[in-house]
């Protein structure tokens, strides 16, 4: 009993056996590297928008869902890391934090740096 052959499959030729690999053209770099778009740069540049100095030492971070009980985070860089949770509790938080702004180590010697 002998095996049935297949029909090769529709549109593929059918292998006759292994082909020896071709070499691939050696190319010269010269100009753009390949798979760039044109007009888009390569080099990475600083970002040009410059900042005035300034940047963010407290973070008050409150979430008040509709119908739920009201959240709220106090963070400093000078350490200081409170939370709260209800109504009254957080009205607390905001007006602590808004008072940490004028005794806060980090800020009140910024401003000394800034006058002198």
């Amino acid at each position: 009993m002998s095996t049935p052959t297949h029909p090769p499959l529709e549109g593929q030729p059918r292998a006759k056996g292994p082909k020896p690999a071709e070499l691939a053209a050696h190319r010269t770099a010269v100009g753009e590297p390949k798979g760039v778009a044109e007009g888009v740069p390569i080099a990475v540049r600083p970002d040009p928008q410059q900042g005035d100095g300034r940047y963010p030492i407290a973070w008050l971070h409150i979430c008040a869902p509709r119908g739920a009980v009201p959240t709220a985070t106090s963070r400093c860089l000078c350490g200081r890391d409170r939370s709260a949770v209800g109504h009254t509790r957080v009205l607390a938080l905001i007006d602590d934090h808004t008072a940490h702004r004028d005794e806060c180590p980090i800020r009140s010697s910024q401003e000394g740096r800034t006058a002198a």
